[in-house]
């Protein structure tokens, strides 16, 4: 990468930054729409949005831009229909255009007949776009390279299959030539593609050499920007790094770095309400880059989220000596997790991606569904009856192995999913209900037997073992009441900030009554995702059996929008450090930001009252008591009379939220965070890089209203 082109985009971030920062405030105070206070958007409606881009789990994002349309595709495994497919005009509202694969039907396994194929199935696509035309490439492992290519986004997609290789990327060159890289261990083979893309043209390899003391992972992103060679790898694993590569040629030599260097954004590694302070956290690895037409560029990125699963962040993108890093001038490898929306030339009202209800009234399901594993189309139904979805039984020993089991994914950090469900149909050695698949896995059904039905919660295991492969169950039931209501409703409500999930029912859909104790979610290598709520139905008995029907699938997201998303304008407030509970305040003199320590009676000190003053673009100047703002010069935090001057850069601070009640404050002149030391009494600067995952740190705050 040439300096001229480094200069450029540096440039074109601030200036149009700069711009921004003018735009008027009164979206940001205005109230947010109905759909975007029941279901999550990462839009903040103020010019600005925050992570994660959907709080729910995305795989192995890979992104391309085509004209002024960006398109994602991740990893869908072992569930139908398969490589999920995103559309955007501003890369932070997104929607659902389709599926490349209905069915990946590969065989026996595919179907769950005497097998499975839990945590394998898709994996990691690579998105492109060539002469008029999208391509997909996705490994299926034991299976073989899957690609598919269409004229649209929204299909048809042909499919054929090339032999298997782990992790690629496609490249299609200026020079008419078409390059693969693949594998997780260097050095990594880099092929070339025949022209129809039927198979790999014989004699010809090159390959990318790590230099020594260097590494990269897996998860390829191949791309050529001005005339360089860049490849973007994940070292594998959750609290792991991404690694950029850059060449002149294909066979290099290659310079490698680090691009994003122990980037948590506050996700703790295991359950979030429990995060010790040496909680490492699990950081953004694996993830692709793509620029907008006003010279940005932005990358769409993966981290760990627990039980939840992996979900995706929109971060900047900087280029610096030729390498494109993520972050901010001054804060370079490390993300924000608020920033101002990309400017894509596109302004767009904060719409959710995924509404998840379904009264199965149509003649399609929701979109969002997914089959667990292929499905036997002749046993379920939505003409049946009209207005429900019918599942008919199919043998199955376990929830687990249960084939037309119809999920979809849960949303963060909170969710609760309730169905109505009708019974009636159910023959003896029937069980159907509402579970979470994983491992282990939980429901709350209804079992019939030849004496009558009970209502059970069940915990089942798979008793462990590799991936895809897993040993015998074990299942232990709660029981509820002997024969229920044929009419009913079930319903879980999953915390993830506590990683637990509750399950209930109802005689009538008001009053819930929870069964069995708190159901522990985990995300493990077996399924490879976070727990997926799904509608089931099988029979222990070996043979085919009845039906159920199933009726309004709700999906409420309490925490959607809230004070974690509230940022308290034109109002006075405290500061209080999360590490240690000391505030934030003007020093004796009234000259400098420090932070002291609570005072025992509990009242507030007058000099740690603090106005929040808007300045645009979610981002707020603190007026304190005297008057004065506080103000950061090389790091250092002042306060400093303004007169009648308005907010400054250097007066100015990005307001981040990082959910469960936490706020950072991002200095605009280095773009790093007001931090303090943990019981440690005085200055306060401008140095952090980032949150921790405990959210103990120093840099990270509880703000209370005052007046």
């Amino acid at each position: 990468m040439n300096r001229s082109f480094l200069t450029i985009a540096i440039i074109g971030l601030l200036l149009s930054t700069g711009a921004r920062m003018i735009a008027s405030a009164a979206a940001q105070n205005a109230g947010p729409a109905s759909s975007q206070v029941r279901h999550w958007t990462a839009d903040n409606g103020n010019g600005t949005y925050s992570n994660p881009l959907f709080n729910e789990e995305f795989e192995d994002p890979d992104i391309i831009r085509v004209g002024d349309d960006y398109y994602l595709a991740g990893t869908t495994m072992h569930m139908m229909p398969g490589v999920q497919i995103m559309h955007s005009k501003d890369l932070v509202n997104w929607q659902l255009v389709g599926y490349a694969i209905g069915k990946l039907d590969l065989g026996p396994a595919y179907r769950l007949e005497g097998g499975n194929i839990y945590g394998r199935g898709i994996w990691a696509p690579s998105l492109r776009y060539h002469n008029g035309t999208f391509y997909i490439f996705s490994n299926v492992n034991g299976a073989g390279l899957q690609v598919f290519q269409s004229k649209s986004i929204t299909g048809p997609w042909e499919h054929h299959q090339l032999p298997g290789r782990h992790d690629m990327s496609v490249l299609f060159d200026d020079d008419g030539k078409i390059y693969m890289i693949s594998g997780n261990t260097a050095p990594y083979p880099i092929e070339e593609l025949t022209p129809d893309l039927k198979g790999f043209v014989p004699g010809v390899k090159h390959q990318l050499v790590v230099p020594p003391g260097s590494r990269m992972g897996e998860g390829h992103h191949l791309y050529k920007v001005q005339g360089k060679y860049v490849d973007i790898s994940a070292i594998p694993g959750g609290a792991v790094n991404q690694m950029v590569a850059v060449a002149d040629s294909i066979d290099g030599p290659w310079t490698v770095t680090t691009m994003v260097d122990g980037e948590s954004l506050g996700v703790p590694s295991g359950t979030p309400s429990k995060a010790a302070g040496t909680n490492r956290g699990l950081w953004l690895h694996q993830g692709g880059m793509v620029d907008t037409p006003s010279g940005e560029w932005w990358s769409v990125i993966m981290s760990d989220h627990g039980s939840a699963g992996r979900m995706v962040s929109l971060v900047p993108i900087t280029w610096d000596n030729g390498f494109p890093l993520v972050g901010l001038p001054g804060n370079l490898r490390k993300a924000p997790n608020t920033w101002v929306k990309p400017n894509t030339g596109v302004k767009q009202q904060p719409t959710p991606s995924f509404v998840r209800d379904e009264n199965f009234n149509g003649a399609k399901f929701n979109p969002l569904w997914q089959w667990n594993h292929v499905p036997d189309d002749t046993k379920w139904s939505l003409t049946e009856k009209r207005g429900v979805l019918r599942l008919h039984s199919l043998p199955a020993a376990s929830f687990y192995n249960a084939r037309n089991s119809l999920s979809q994914r849960p949303a963060a950090p909170e969710s609760i999913m309730t169905v109505e469900i009708d019974t009636a149909g159910m023959q003896a050695g029937d069980t159907a209900g509402l579970g979470l698949i994983s491992t282990p896995y939980a429901w709350i059904g209804v079992v019939k037997s030849a004496e009558g039905t009970t209502l059970q919660r069940v915990n089942g295991t798979t008793g462990g073992g590799a991936r895809g492969n897993p040993t015998p169950a074990t299942v232990t039931p709660t029981l509820g009441p002997a024969n229920p209501p044929t009419h009913l409703w079930l319903r879980i409500h999953c915390d993830f900030d506590t990683d637990q999930a509750v399950f209930s029912w109802s005689a009538d859909g008001k009053t819930f009554t929870a069964l069995g104790d708190p159901f522990t979610m985990t995300f493990q290598l077996t399924t490879f995702q976070g727990v997926r709520p799904a509608l089931f139905h099988y029979n222990a008995s070996g043979q085919p059996g009845g039906y159920v029907d199933f009726d309004n699938y709700v999906v409420q997201e309490p925490r959607a929008r809230g004070i974690e998303r509230e940022i308290p304008l034109g109002k006075t407030i405290v500061l209080t450090s999360g590490a240690d509970g000391s505030f934030l305040a003007a020093d004796a003199s009234g000259a400098a930001l420090v932070n002291i320590a609570a005072e025992a009676s509990g009242a507030v000190p007058a000099a740690a009252k603090f106005q929040v003053v808007d300045v645009g673009l979610g981002r707020v100047a603190l007026k304190a008591g005297n008057g004065r703002f506080v103000a950061v010069d090389n790091e250092q935090t002042v306060l400093k009379s303004l007169g009648s001057a308005k907010p400054g850069i250097a007066e100015s601070f990005q307001w981040v939220n990082l959910l469960r009640g936490d706020t950072m404050l991002m200095a605009l002149t280095n773009h790093r965070y007001l931090a303090t030391i943990p019981n440690t009494p005085g200055p306060v600067t401008a140095t952090a890089l980032g949150a921790s995952p405990a959210r103990r740190s120093g840099a990270e705050f509880k703000w209370k209203t005052i007046e």
